[in-house]
């Protein structure tokens, strides 16, 4: 033991060292204080690092928070002259922390006059203990705040005693306080409800007689009226198989049960909109009936059906003739109501294996299923027009309304439920342009024939609008001279998959609609600018182009031709000719006649197409102020072996004569064809054998070689004496 004075009692001494505890000894009046190593080892130190040291000395290594309190206490200690000084402080530890430190002392000597003049005392380190507190603190603190954040409180009730113990939590449960309530059993049960009372009573019963733990959720009601949940716990203690006391929770849950019951209305309430929203989304609101979502899913199941069973089903298009009208007439509650009682009739007319649809507005859509073959739907059709067709009162007003209905058979019409609900559709506007009140049968061979149609129309429209069509050119020759004349622009077709198709492929289907005049405007802009092209070459060519009977005969042809007119201000007149057949001329020959004037204002001549084979008279041929006339091929092809062939064209060649119209001569396929025409005053052909339609960019060699070498040199020396060039 390390002193700074010597202490006498060496037996005493050795036991305080065993105790660690620090000794100190203070005088008073001079301010020294003497004390032991272990008073210094407490703070970290030696005793020699500490010496000398006063009583101000001491006073700074305590916590500069405790100085206050631990020198008032000592003061006090030293002016009452009280039994035993005693403070807890904390003191500055070498390493820079703090040690708890309780300080006990006595005063041992006075002065004369009463003054204190000796003090010993002890140090002993309770650190350890004032952390202990501190966590003992910390923990009973953390534990009342968690039980007031889970709002669980604790009870104990001691079989033996009786006695019933609640936790602080437990009593702010129930809003009260241990000064307002005194927990008993019975007091505690009166809370419940009445059906919870009863159910925590018998509880109470089998954990008392029988031992058993419980877990209850109830509802209660707290000392100021307040309903709440709550959960209570209950776990049994025994001794020698004795029940001795029961302990256990309460944890208020009415915010749990609370977002409980309403995620569980939510669920309920989410499910009945679920349910009506399934029953709209598949039901007709007015009538009941399945609407288009769910006749869908029929239609399907139909078809799958009928394949399975190698049976048909018919789907009927249903639309009540003269609905409008009455709704108009009387209202449209009157018409729901109307709606409803047709429906309610269509339901008997129909089978359970059947499907009744509301397809929109007055249009119902039948599946009627399970058919043996196609015939069979008639008497079902037939009985639900006369089940409609029968006088019926709405509102005490007679009402006789009727249905037109349209029908298509599946598997023989076996397009896809769309689809065959759309063919129905179009059976049933049938059946009303056939006088209503009837049913009519999808034409589905006419269907097909018409999208075929209607799939080449839009391959033709196409081909227009990505430049798929090009011009081929057949030169017209006069054979007495063997000069070229004029050409003849004839339309192809670049089609990217088939290759070069002539218009027999595609003319004939568009020949009735408006795409005709688009194709024929193609022509007359692409003939127009070939001319200009040849122009700059130097070549003067005339060039004739086919005008459809729909595009001579438009209103706005000659308004229309101006404006491509406008479009070449070089355009030579004379060099554009236009072909028209015989039979589009004659039918609407004023109107014809009045469009030729007006186009030879603008520089354009014109020859009849095919003449002879139509129904032409010398009056119309009076009529129609044309230049030439071209005789068909089909005479030309044949009049050598072919007499009344031969006597046509001789017939035409005069008539042609004596109206001053030139002639020309198609399908010359032979020099002995151009003789013969020669020989019968026909001056001018085209054909095979003189050249085959062939594109632009061939027809320049072409030319030049023909006015180098040609099969009909021999003819103009020999002819000379027939007449004048026609």
């Amino acid at each position: 033991m390390h002193i700074s004075k010597k202490l006498n009692i060496d037996q005493l001494e050795s036991v305080v060292d065993a105790t660690r505890i620090g000794i100190w000894d203070w005088q008073i009046q001079t301010g020294e204080l003497y004390f032991n190593s272990h008073w210094a080892e407490i703070i970290g130190y030696r005793a020699e690092e500490l010496l000398p040291i006063k009583f101000e000395t001491w006073v700074n290594l305590i916590h500069a928070d405790d100085i206050e309190k631990t020198t008032v206490i000592l003061n006090k200690y030293l002016n009452d002259n009280l039994g035993l000084y005693e403070v807890e402080f904390r003191m500055h530890h070498k390493q820079g922390h703090s040690v708890w430190v309780l300080a006990t002392g006595k005063t041992t000597e006075w002065y004369e006059d009463g003054l204190p003049k000796r003090m010993i005392g002890t140090h002993m380190n309770i650190t350890q203990r004032k952390q202990d507190e501190q966590t003992l603190i910390t923990t009973t603190h953390l534990l009342d705040e968690s039980q007031k954040i889970a709002k669980v409180g604790g009870w104990q009730l001691d079989l033996l005693s009786g006695d019933l113990f609640w936790t602080a939590e437990t009593y702010r449960i129930h809003d009260t306080s241990p000064d307002k309530f005194n927990p008993m059993v019975n007091a505690g049960v009166s809370f419940y409800l009445p059906e919870s009372k009863d159910l925590i009573t018998s509880s109470l019963n089998d954990a008392i007689n029988q031992g058993k733990d419980y877990d209850l959720e109830l509802e209660t009601n707290t000392t100021k009226g307040r309903k709440i949940d709550v959960r209570t716990t209950c776990v049994v203690t025994k001794k020698d198989d004795v029940v001795v006391k029961l302990h256990g929770i309460f944890q208020d849950i009415s915010e749990q049960k609370t977002n409980q019951r309403n995620l569980e209305k939510a669920i309920n309430d989410l499910a009945e909109a679920n349910t009506q929203l399934k029953y709209s989304a598949n039901y007709d609101p007015l009538t009941g009936l399945p609407n288009r979502n769910l006749l869908a899913d029929r239609m399907e199941q139909s078809i799958v059906h009928s394949e399975n069973n190698q049976q048909c089903t018919a789907i009927a298009f249903l639309d009540l003739d003269g609905f409008k009208e009455i709704n108009d007439l009387h209202g449209h509650s009157f018409g729901d109501d109307l709606l409803c009682h047709i429906s309610e009739q269509l339901k008997h007319s129909i089978r359970e294996c059947d499907t009744l649809s509301r397809f929109g507005g007055d249009e119902f859509v039948i599946i009627l299923d399970e058919l043996t073959t196609p015939n069979e739907c008639i008497p079902f059709l037939t009985r639900i027009l006369e089940s409609i067709s029968k006088i019926t009162f709405i509102n005490n007003k007679a009402i006789k309304v009727t249905a037109s209905i349209g029908v298509t058979i599946y598997p023989q019409d076996c397009s896809n439920s769309d689809q065959l609900i759309r063919h129905a559709d179009q059976a049933m506007y049938i059946a009303k342009k056939s006088g209503k009140n009837c049913f009519h049968v999808f034409d589905v061979a006419k269907d097909v024939a018409e999208k075929n149609q209607h799939e080449e129309f839009e391959s033709i429209r196409n081909a227009l609008k990505n430049n798929e069509f090009v011009l081929y050119y057949q030169p017209k020759i006069n054979i007495t001279t063997n000069k070229v004349i004029g050409l003849e622009a004839l339309i192809r077709w670049q089609h990217p998959e088939l290759g070069l198709l002539p218009p027999s492929a595609f003319l004939p289907i568009i020949e009735q609609d408006i795409l005709s005049i688009e194709v024929g405007e193609w022509v007359i802009k692409s003939a127009l600018k070939q001319l200009s092209s040849w122009s700059d070459k130097g070549l003067d060519l005339p060039i004739s182009v086919n005008i459809s009977p729909l595009q001579l005969q438009h209103s706005d042809f000659v308004n229309r031709l101006q404006l491509i007119f406008k479009l070449f201000p070089d355009f030579k007149q004379g060099n554009i000719e236009f072909e028209i057949l015989e039979t589009s001329a004659l039918s609407e020959i004023e109107q014809v006649s009045k469009v030729i004037h007006q186009c030879h204002t603008l520089g354009i001549k014109f020859s009849i197409d095919d003449f002879g084979t139509g129904y032409s008279s010398l009056t119309y041929l009076k009529r129609l102020p044309t230049e030439y006339l071209k005789i068909d091929q089909s005479f030309i092809r044949d009049m050598l072996n072919d007499t009344e062939d031969r006597a046509i064209v001789m017939g035409i060649i005069q008539l042609a004569k004596a109206f001053e119209r030139t002639v020309i001569a198609e399908g010359v396929e032979t020099t002995a064809h151009g003789e013969q025409l020669i020989l019968l005053g026909c001056h001018l052909a085209q054909g095979f054998g003189i050249a085959k339609p062939m594109p632009e960019k061939n027809f320049i060699a072409w030319l030049n070689n023909w006015k180098k070498n040609n099969n009909w040199q021999y003819l103009s020396a020999t002819t000379s004496s027939h007449g004048p060039n026609l």
